[in-house]
């Protein structure tokens, strides 16, 4: 439906339509200039209507927060980063403490290892010393 409305001859005419399933992906030469190319089209501040001053309030407010959305969005993706580090950080710190846990198990196991062999030593040693004794007793009576 086509409305019309009379307008006077010195006031500027803006003609908006726009075609839902429209094959031409081309944006028109007079398009609405992205404010803030980050954000997504619903989200872009309109251009004022200079002879309001509301008008131009809104947009400045619109402007502001669009700025505070960006930084927002900015601050969430460093912590997004920072939390990967932290998350790499903590896979690390747990990976190490595992590693720390066997080669205390594994140092446990060695030192109860080297006791025994000790001890197997010490009595080799005592039973060497005892043969030799019992030698040199055979040695001394032939």
């Amino acid at each position: 439906m086509i409305s019309t409305a009379r307008v006077p001859a010195d006031k500027p005419v803006r003609i908006a339509f726009s075609l839902d399933n429209a094959a031409d992906d081309t944006p028109a030469e007079d398009a609405i200039p992205l404010v803030f190319p980050e954000l997504e089209q619903q989200l872009q501040p309109l251009p004022p209507c200079h002879d309001s001053m509301e008008s131009m309030q809104v947009y400045k407010q619109h402007c502001q927060i669009a700025e505070e959305y960006r930084e927002v969005k900015k601050e969430i993706a460093l912590l997004e980063e920072r939390k990967k580090e932290l998350i790499a950080k903590l896979d690390q710190a747990e990976k190490e403490k595992l590693d720390a846990a066997q080669l205390a198990r594994e140092f446990e196991a060695l030192t109860e290892e080297n006791r025994t062999l000790k001890l197997a030593q010490s009595q080799c040693v005592e039973q060497l010393e005892k043969l030799r004794i019992q030698y040199q007793k055979r040695q001394g009576s032939s």
